[in-house]
């Protein structure tokens, strides 16, 4: 398959990215927890200064028992081991987290918690922590959709027999120091969202309260403490670290775009959530347009309804553009992973609705790699040969057809609206 055209800068759809693009790195993508929680629990086992962690959902079945288990180990051999998780997404959990972590020394925040229901009038509350980071002693980072929970845990439909469709990737090299920024500063944001009188007297009791007081502000604003520089590993994997947060609102979605319009052969994306905006359904219906094979794989088995309704909505006036639509039904899809020719890739938590796109924390992680790119082509190759395509000629559009995507378009702007988002989508 011939090199995609990435235009006159070679690194094309990386420009939105907080972290430079970046060669030096090893990218290895992991498939589910059944790949990533070991993985993550080993290196945890070497530590030897710090451990962090972000995560949306840590359930308090084994697997995330066996986490959890790793982080306390860790701090109990004089780690500084330092958790952050979401108040909404782990709010029926927090309790047992708590009493798990209890006088280990790892130091547990809660990314706006929802302790009452007034809390969900403060504020940003619909802005939730999405991410799912880990990084370890600055030497390898772990991102990806994957939250703390067993494959086959689901909680609203309970335990299945087969394991959710997911993807994590672990790095080493130069680019784990810009996941060690982020997940740094929102562990400091949790933690200074409810403890800032505590800082404060902190500061002011301190011998040297400017040097500390810009300390935390580099932490909230995910620089870090300064690091030794890192070896150089073997393979020198281009890749960029790119986040969604109220900075940089729209990074992932224009590294989407970028990459979706720079494509000569092959667009597959994996994502269950999808309500994209016009500029990136434009985006994908040129390049089916101009013979670009364009596939998205979406969710057969159905988590929650609302989210399935406002993608199908979307099915007519896609497939009439030549996009191919697949739905994955042996399990529950969770993946948010994409490629474009055989170059470019992206694994993270990122979503392509509004929730992801515009409001929530997310991060992804993009790699520039022949190898890589085939190794998630053969993933999603085989996800695609076990889904079932949407067939049949595109439905003409009628009062029930025009009202349901009137609904569900209705929907998505309240939630922005209240939200405090405002604009076209």
């Amino acid at each position: 398959m011939a090199k995609p055209d990435f235009g006159p800068d070679p690194l094309h759809g990386f420009l939105s990215a907080p972290s430079a693009p970046m060669g030096g790195n090893q990218v290895r993508l992991l498939q589910g927890g059944d790949d990533l929680f070991p993985a993550m629990c080993a290196a945890m086992a070497k530590a030897r200064r710090e451990v962090w962690l972000a995560t949306y959902i840590f359930d308090d079945d084994d697997a995330g028992r066996a986490v959890s288990d790793a982080l306390v180990a860790a701090a109990r051999r004089g780690v500084a081991v330092r958790v952050v998780v979401d108040g909404f997404g782990t709010y029926a959990t927090l309790a047992t987290l708590r009493r798990w972590m209890a006088g280990s020394g790892v130091q547990l925040e809660v990314f706006r918690p929802i302790e009452r229901w007034w809390s969900w009038l403060l504020p940003g509350q619909l802005r939730r922590l999405h991410q799912k980071l880990c990084v370890v002693d600055d030497e390898v980072a772990f991102i990806g959709g994957i939250n703390i929970i067993d494959d086959r845990h689901d909680l609203k439909h309970g335990w299945t027999q087969l394991p959710r469709l997911d993807f994590a990737v672990s790095v080493q090299g130069p680019l784990v120091a810009a996941v060690h920024g982020t997940v740094q500063a929102m562990w400091a944001r949790a933690r200074l969202g409810h403890r800032w009188r505590d800082e404060v007297k902190a500061l002011a009791a301190s011998r040297r309260p400017v040097k500390d007081a810009r300390q935390l502000i580099r932490r909230l604003r995910g620089r870090g403490d300064d690091a030794a520089p890192l070896p150089i590993p073997p393979r020198p994997m281009v890749a960029a670290f790119i986040v969604r947060d109220n900075v940089r609102r729209r990074a992932i979605e224009r590294a989407y775009v970028g990459a979706m319009r720079a494509a000569r052969q092959r667009i597959d994306i994996a994502v269950p959530y999808f309500y994209p905006g016009r500029a990136f359904r434009r985006s994908l219906s040129q390049a089916a347009r101009r013979g670009v094979r364009v596939r998205l794989l979406m969710q057969g088995m159905v988590d929650y309804r609302i989210a399935a309704v406002a993608a199908r909505v979307l099915y007519d006036e896609l497939r009439s553009n030549g996009v191919c639509i697949y739905e994955y039904t042996p399990a529950f899809l969770h993946a948010k992973v994409a490629l474009v020719d055989d170059q470019w890739a992206t694994v993270g938590s990122s979503n392509i609705d509004p929730l992801s796109l515009l409001l929530n924390q997310e991060a992804n992680v993009v790699v520039r790699d022949a190898g890589f790119t085939a190794t998630l082509a053969e993933r999603l190759d085989a996800a695609f040969a076990a889904s079932t395509e949407v067939l049949g000629t595109p439905a003409k559009p009628g009062l029930r057809g025009w009202l349901q995507r009137r609904f569900v378009a209705w929907v998505a702007a309240l939630y922005l609206r209240l939200a405090g988002i405002t604009g076209r989508y």
